[in-house]
This record gives C-alpha cells, structure tokens and sequence, in this order.
C-alpha cells in the first residue's frame, strides 16, 4: 500500500510482516507495486548505513544533475526520523520538507524522488538503515544542505542539543546558497560534449 505524504512526490510504501514460531518474512521490493506509483526507473546500487549511537544525523545530501538519485529507504534495525527536502527549481514545493519515522519492525519504506535532498536522525541506538539507489553514487556531483536551517525550520523529533552531526555534514550551506548555485549551475551553456 502507497501513502502519500505532504508532498505527494514522496510516499511511504506500507510493509507488511509474516511473523511466526521460525520469525518473520517481509518483502522488500516489488517492482511492479513502486511502477504503479510513478517510480519505474531501475535501481542500480543498494546502501547499507551503520549507525551505532542514538542522536546521530546524516544529511541532507543529494546529487546534481544529471546524476541524481532516487531513494528507497527501509529500517533494518532500530529506528529513524527521514526527512526530504524539495530542491527541484519551479517546484510547488520548493523549500519545503517532509518526514517521517521508520522502524524495522513495521518494514515500511519511504520513497524520496530525484531533486529532493535527503537526510536522517537515529531514533535508537545501533540503527541499520538499506536504501537502493536510481543512479550510481558521484561524488563529484554531491551536495548537501545544512540540517539546522532556519529558513527550512525541520521539526527534527529530538532537541539540537541531542543531536550529533559529523564535520562534513555539519558544513553544508544553508538552502538560499544551495538554491543560488544549483539556478547558476542551470543556467550554463551546455557544450557538445556534455549532451
């Protein structure tokens, strides 16, 4: 089952759980259900992040044109608040975020499209996080937005206080620069080449 968020371009793909005496059984992918819902490029490159302490912060990182990444993004273990931000110029939406929490129990996915960056808090200790991929990883082509801007205003569920971030995420420009770079970035004349 497919959940529309806020912006309707992000959606959460419901999970469902098999439990019995041996465990439990969940499918985690079927092309034809995400088809259905308006993502039909293929996935080419699948993630696993690792991250042992409650609190910690990865994001809001995306990819420039004409290497950006869709995501699909599950809790393995633990939990997490994810987070999509609009970057997609002329957008309804432009600057605006959704979110949502993931746990693994429940399985369910979150599906963040090209153009939007992306990032997540963990909810618990030793959160496991799988995500595929719509475009291979460039680092070349990586960006990033700065996860406390004021002018975004995320509703992160824990207290800045509590949160930790790394140097490079820590570093990343607030959503008016990144927007001015990625306008100017648009605006250059394309050579031969690089059609």
């Amino acid at each position: 089952m497919i959940e529309r968020l806020a912006i309707p371009d992000v959606f959460l793909v419901a999970g469902v759980q098999h439990r019995d005496a041996r465990g439990s059984f969940s499918e985690t992918y079927r092309a034809e259900a995400l088809a259905e819902a308006g993502c039909d490029r293929p996935f080419v490159q699948e993630n696993l992040a690792r991250t042992g302490p409650k609190g910690m912060l990865r994001g809001l990182h995306f990819q420039r044109e004409p290497f950006a990444q869709e995501k699909l993004i599950q809790v393995v273990a633990g939990a997490m608040f994810d987070v999509a931000v609009d970057i997609r110029p002329g957008s309804p939406t432009l600057g605006r975020w959704v979110g949502a929490t993931l746990r693994a129990e429940t399985s369910t996915q979150i599906f963040v499209p090209c153009g939007f960056a992306h990032g997540y808090l963990t909810l618990t200790e030793d959160c496991a996080v799988l995500y595929k991929t719509g475009a291979y990883y460039r680092p070349d082509a990586e960006g990033g937005l700065a996860w406390n801007d004021p002018a975004l205003a995320i509703d992160w569920p824990l207290p800045a206080s509590q949160i930790s971030v790394n140097a490079r995420d820590a570093s990343w420009p607030p959503f008016a620069d990144v927007m001015r770079g990625l306008s100017e970035l648009a605006a250059r004349p394309r050579s031969p080449a690089a059609v």
